[in-house]
């Protein structure tokens, strides 16, 4: 269902990649990337019936790995981070750390959803 709806809402490439990467990107600060890309796979298999899907697949590995850069929990290197931080004095709390991951989770997605327009020749 969700499948057919994102292949109703988007008309090419271009709008899917920005779709995929964007949703991922935040879905992956909240969820843990893996099982978001496997809920995901059935999602851009489908489009595939209408558009190339090439591009998408690096669309979502984009945006499920840099959206580890935004939450404290949102990558399990980033709670061992914390945790050796605390450990030698440095408290660092959940929204100082959102401030700054959110900021490179949108600054990295940008800058690699350029570089991916860039490569499939969309710019």
């Amino acid at each position: 269902m969700v499948s057919q709806y994102m292949i109703s809402m988007v008309s090419n490439q271009f709008e899917a990649m920005f779709v995929i990467a964007w949703f991922s990107a935040f879905a992956s600060a909240i969820v843990d990337n893996i099982p978001l890309t496997a809920a995901l796979i059935p999602l851009i298999h489908d489009m595939s019936a209408t558009m190339d899907v090439y591009p998408l697949w690096w669309a979502l590995s984009l945006g499920a790995c840099m959206g580890g850069n935004g939450t404290a929990i949102a990558a399990s290197a980033n709670v061992v981070v914390l945790g050796v931080a605390e450990r030698e004095g440095v408290a660092v709390t959940f929204m100082q750390f959102l401030k700054i991951g959110m900021l490179t989770l949108v600054i990295t997605v940008a800058v690699g959803l350029v570089m991916l327009y860039a490569m499939f020749g969309m710019l």
